[in-house]
């Protein structure tokens, strides 16, 4: 596989993932409208809502303004370690899970919070398994040592 293919074909994995995420959210939001299940009275998660939403939406474009700035030649492991990436192989789908997570427990809504944690395991064990074995053979014996020393 060339890098070109092999580029469009992480991509494609990532925008599968990121309309996944998004589809499920909505359809939580329709099922929290339809039923209105309220899963807490204490206001104290509002703000651990807002935390998370906050956290969320600053993570997102701190990962792809990183991810786009990727050195392309010489690759070693510590070429993949900048940004969120040392904390995380997958930040933009943590970013996406704390949006949305905190967007749920902003308006007390049980299903948005359902459908965000099912959305983050589901990409963290479909889509983003798949685009880990593509950087594999893209990148060889760096990512996996990347991968050795980040491990979420």
């Amino acid at each position: 596989m060339d890098n070109q293919t092999q580029k469009q074909s992480v991509h494609k994995i990532l925008a599968h993932s990121y309309a996944m995420h998004f589809g499920l959210f909505i359809f939580g939001v329709v099922l929290d409208v339809v039923f209105g299940l309220k899963v807490f009275t204490n206001s104290v998660l509002v703000s651990l809502g807002i935390i998370l939403l906050v956290f969320g939406s600053i993570l997102i474009p701190w990962a792809q303004y990183t991810s786009h700035r990727l050195k392309k030649e010489n690759i070693t492991k510590e070429t993949f370690c900048h940004g969120p990436y040392c904390y995380t192989r997958t930040p933009t789908n943590f970013g996406l899970l704390f949006v949305t997570l905190g967007f749920g427990l902003i308006i007390n809504a049980f299903f948005v919070m359902v459908f965000s944690l099912v959305s983050f395991v589901f990409a963290k064990f479909v889509f983003l398994k798949k685009e880990e074995q593509l950087l594999v053979l893209k990148y060889g014996a760096p990512y996996l040592e990347y991968k050795k020393s980040v491990h979420f």
